[in-house]
């Protein structure tokens, strides 16, 4: 079933309100990509040329807060570039001999070495953007977030002693609204940031580039407050040189193949909305 109706530009607080779309489409048939995957969640998708705005379970994407897991190593990189603690991402940190896991409980090889940032973004490696943090300093990192706003749709986020685990430990928490909207901002340089930052981590983000669509994201994957685990993929697909941003979020039991689980929800609804082709 697809329902379309009107809501106002305030209802998205980050990624909608600039562009003060009208047209949102409810989209339920694309409740049956989380029902095959066993898992609950929500997925929005901005046309940017358009206008319009297409989501799976409205409540869950605008009015709910999660932890964003590795998602939050967009920010992180920028600030680390912008403030000079990641000098590029060829920085090398060392690997300090201990052997980290994922949170299934495999071990986390590809973060068991010394990693430039580059690697370090692409296989999501925790311990590289723990060391960024803890260089970049708890006031700093504070001053940062504050400025983009991020994390405070309803209450105004504060650094504690854990400047190395915020954005995993669920004290920071975002809605999906928020995350789509700092993606949407990225791709347009319109965050805070030099263009350099940006330019950068939308390098790292490109995932998949053919002569039909490019598709750039970041994953995150954590477990919330119950045990559950949960997932994100957040970016943009281009189609003949036009955006669209969105975000996928996923929740399920602690055992749940995030990795799997989420690439399969966001290639089965990018592929029945119509991409891949080349012809949107």
């Amino acid at each position: 079933m697809k329902i379309i109706f009107r809501l106002t530009a305030a209802s998205f607080i980050l990624s909608l309100a600039a562009c003060a779309p009208n047209n949102v489409t409810k989209d339920d048939t694309l409740k049956k990509y989380f029902d095959e995957n066993k898992v609950t969640g929500t997925f929005g998708l901005f046309d940017n040329g358009q206008g319009m705005f297409t989501v799976y379970n409205l409540g869950r994407y605008k009015d709910s807060t999660y932890l964003p897991a590795s998602t939050f190593k967009i920010i992180s990189s920028m600030v680390g570039i912008q403030t000079g603690r990641i000098s590029g991402e060829k920085m090398i940190i060392p690997w300090d001999g201990i052997i980290r896991k994922f949170p299934n409980g495999d071990t986390a090889t590809a973060w068991n070495k010394d990693l430039t940032m580059e690697e370090a973004f692409k296989v999501s490696a925790v311990p590289y953007y723990q060391e960024v943090s803890r260089r970049i300093g708890k006031d700093t990192m504070q001053r940062w977030l504050d400025t983009l706003g991020y994390g405070s749709r309803y209450k105004k986020f504060q650094i504690t002693n854990n400047i190395d685990t915020f954005w995993l430990d669920n004290s920071l928490k975002v809605t999906p609204d928020e995350q789509l909207g700092l993606v949407k901002k990225l791709y347009f340089n319109q965050l805070p940031f030099q263009g350099r930052p940006q330019d950068i981590v939308k390098k790292l983000m490109l995932q998949e580039s053919n002569s039909n669509y490019k598709l750039s994201y970041k994953t995150g994957w954590g477990n919330t407050e119950n045990g559950d685990a949960l997932g994100w993929i957040i970016g943009w697909i281009e189609e003949n040189q036009h955006p669209y941003f969105f975000v996928l979020n996923v929740e399920g039991p602690h055992d749940t193949d995030i990795t799997t689980v989420r690439k399969n929800i966001l290639d089965g609804i990018l592929k029945q909305l119509g991409f891949f082709e080349g012809k949107k």
